[in-house]
C-alpha cells in the first residue's frame, strides 16, 4: 500500500513540474494565463495530498517508521512545498513550483532505493521524536529559505550582469518582499533549530549521561547553528544584506543538510551501519 501511495505522490510531482516549467511566451500573451498552470496546481495539490498519506500509513502503522536519510529528504520537500503553498496564497510564487515538485519527486524516489534506517536510540524517549521532528521542520523551512535565497541570488545577478536569471528563478515579486520572505523563514528555522538541539542535548543526557556526543552529526549541527546565529545578528545588527548574506544562509544550510541527512548517508549507504 505505502509503495502504491508513494508512486502515486512521485507521478503528480513529476506531472506539476512538467506543467509548470517555465515556458516563453509571445510579448502580446504575457499577460495570459500561461497554458497548464492550473492542472500544475492541481497536480501539486495532489501530489502533496499523497505525500501526506505516506506518512498517515505510519502514523496508523501500516507502514515501519523510518528515521533514514532518504525519508528526512521526503518529509523535509514536503514541508517545503506546505510553505510554498502558504505563501503562494499572498505572493506570486509560481516560479519556484517546477523545482519544488522536481526535488520531491527525487526525494521520495531515494526512499526505494535505500536501506530503511528504522531504528530510535534505545531508551531516548520522547525526547528523541520531538528532536527528529523540530529537526526535520527547521530543514523545511530552511529548503524554503534557500530556493527564495536563489531566487534572489538569480535576480541579482541578472540585474548586475544584464543576463536573464536560472530558469523559472526570475524576480516574482519585489526583491524587497522576497528579501523578508526569504530571513523570515531563516528566523523560524532557526527558532526550530535552537528547539532540536535542546531536544538533542535532553536525550543525550538522558543516555550517555552528557548533553551532546563528539561526532559529525553534533559537529555540523552546532555548527551551523551558529552561522544562522550570526547571519541573523549580521542582518539585524549590522544590517547585512544581499550576496554577503546569501552566502552565510547557503553555507549554513549546507551545513545543516551534512549533520542529519549527510550523517545517515554515509552510515547506512557507505559504512551499512
Amino acid at each position: 500500500m505505502w509503495i502504491l501511495v508513494n508512486g502515486l505522490a512521485f507521478a503528480l510531482y513529476l506531472l506539476a513540474a512538467f506543467l509548470g516549467r517555465p515556458r516563453v511566451l509571445p510579448v502580446q500573451r504575457a499577460s495570459r494565463p500561461l497554458p497548464g498552470r492550473d492542472l500544475s496546481s492541481l497536480a501539486m495539490v495532489l501530489a502533496w495530498v499523497a505525500h501526506a498519506s505516506t506518512f498517515a500509513l505510519v502514523l496508523e502503522g501500516m507502514h515501519e517508521p523510518d528515521f533514514g536519510f532518504a525519508p528526512a529528504l521526503s518529509l523535509t520537500f514536503w514541508l517545503v512545498a506546505a510553505v510554498y503553498w502558504v505563501e503562494s496564497l499572498y505572493y506570486p510564487l509560481q516560479g519556484l513550483r517546477s523545482w519544488i515538485c522536481l526535488l520531491a519527486a527525487v526525494s521520495l524516489m531515494l526512499t526505494w532505493f535505500f536501506p530503511p534506517y528504522r531504528l530510535a536510540p534505545p531508551g531516548a524517549g520522547i525526547a528523541f521524536s520531538l528532536h527528529w521532528a523540530m529537526g526535520i521542520a527547521a530543514y523545511g523551512l530552511f529548503g524554503a529559505a534557500v530556493l527564495h535565497g536563489a531566487m534572489l541570488w538569480s535576480a541579482e545577478r541578472a540585474l548586475h550582469q544584464r543576463r536573464p536569471g536560472l530558469a523559472g528563478l526570475g524576480p516574482a515579486l519585489p526583491l524587497l518582499t522576497l528579501e523578508k520572505l526569504t530571513y523570515r523563514l531563516a528566523g523560524l528555522g532557526f527558532v526550530l533549530l535552537t528547539a532540536a538541539l535542546v531536544f538533542a542535548a535532553l536525550f543525550s543526557t538522558r543516555l550517555f549521561g552528557r548533553p551532546f556526543e563528539l561526532n559529525h552529526q553534533t559537529v555540523f549541527g552546532v555548527a551551523s547553528w551558529l552561522l544562522f546565529a550570526v547571519l541573523l545578528t549580521g542582518r539585524r545588527v549590522l544590517g547585512w544584506r544581499g550576496r554577503r548574506a546569501l552566502r552565510w544562509l547557503f553555507s549554513g544550510s549546507a551545513l545543516l543538510l551534512l549533520s542529519y541527512v549527510g550523517s545517515r548517508f554515509v552510515l547506512q549507504v557507505i559504512l551499512h551501519r
